[in-house]
């Protein structure tokens, strides 16, 4: 895997990102230590995390993740200056007190989680600090929709990005990215910053997978034309287009001991709809069609995509983690890329 510069920035990532959600619910420490060392030895050296990690959050695993990377960053000297780290400071509370409270995302909000997540991960600078989230409101996490009546925003995006500017100014943070971001989002960002002498954007997290291609309906020019790099997240749809829910859904007592099945409140989100469960199918077994596993044609259409810099893999066990990583020698044909956008026209992004 050769590494790919982030936006305008001389940032260079590994096109495929160890996502680390699980760490600290699912995934124990140890194995955890075990799944980044793995990453590591096969090539991967960007890793991306964040405050509010583990998911599903909660007050008592709150900060689990960044502490356990910390601790294995500590205990292998030098492993630090090998790795891309990125971080996310979290947007407005969304029934989270113990993150922060109140609606907004002020200067002093930004700093206070920048400085905790470095003394959780151990280290003195971050490599790429993002907003998990936009402070205002935006039709994200399965919202579709934008309603100005719902519009709660106490921070000006002029101010965040005066807040991450003195985090970069610092030496606290190299560069700065978004995420779960709109066309709008992404162009006010890089307008004040070339407007003002600000740090510039170099990336956006954004879901991307065959179930959830709101990236491609204007974001994608946005994002090319501003050279904002796209770092797809979910590109296996929480585990639906892995297949391993084709048998027996995600309600089922014998249904697999993934995320959709494990937590009850994942069940009724975006990625578990009927409508999307009902599309992941089709494409799983499009994927079989052709002699490919649906892990395969899921992870191959993003890692191949030249809407994509980075697409960040999460998983729980080390098994998992060898097969996502094999899926990069795999190559799409003209034939089944074609057959995908067909499906698409049929479910029209339903994990949206």
């Amino acid at each position: 895997m050769n590494p790919v510069a982030l936006g305008e920035s001389d940032l260079r990532v590994t096109p495929i990102c160890l996502g680390t959600m699980t760490f600290g619910e699912q995934v124990a420490e140890p194995d955890a230590h075990a799944i980044l060392d793995r990453a590591v030895e096969r090539g991967v050296t960007f890793i991306d995390t964040a405050e509010m990690y583990p998911v599903p959050p909660s007050a008592g695993t709150y900060g689990a993740t960044e502490t356990i990377i910390g601790n294995w960053l500590t205990a292998r000297p030098g492993m630090r200056q090998r790795i891309v780290l990125a971080s996310k400071v979290a947007g407005p509370s969304r029934g989270m007190p113990w993150v922060r409270e109140g609606k907004g995302m002020t200067a002093a909000d930004i700093h206070a989680s920048c400085n905790a997540s470095l003394k959780r991960l151990q280290t003195d600078v971050i490599d790429l600090y993002q907003i998990h989230w936009p402070e205002r409101h935006v039709p994200a996490f399965g919202g579709i929709y934008y309603d100005p009546t719902k519009e709660t925003t106490e921070t000006p995006i002029r101010e965040q990005l005066d807040a991450l500017a003195a985090l970069v100014k610092a030496g606290k943070v190299r560069h700065i990215g978004l995420s779960n971001e709109t066309p709008y989002g992404v162009h006010e960002f890089v307008r004040l910053a070339e407007q003002h002498g600000l740090p510039r954007i170099v990336s956006t997290q954004n879901p991307y997978a065959l179930t959830s291609r709101v990236y491609d309906n204007g974001l994608d020019e946005t994002c090319h034309r501003l050279h904002v790099s796209l770092l797809a997240y979910s590109p296996l749809a929480f585990g639906t287009l892995s297949g391993k829910y084709d048998a027996t859904g995600i309600h089922a007592a014998d249904a697999p001991r993934g995320r959709m099945s494990l937590f009850d409140r994942m069940k009724n989100q975006r990625w578990g709809r009927p409508e999307a469960l009902q599309a992941a199918q089709r494409y799983n077994a499009l994927a079989r069609e052709h002699g490919l596993t649906p892990t395969q044609l899921a992870l191959a259409f993003c890692y191949r995509s030249w809407r994509v810099a980075s697409t960040i893999i999460g998983v729980t066990t080390l098994a998992q983690l060898d097969q996502d990583l094999d899926a990069w020698a795999v190559q799409l044909t003209p034939e089944v890329l074609a057959a995908c956008d067909a499906l698409r026209q049929q479910w029209r992004d339903p994990a949206a």
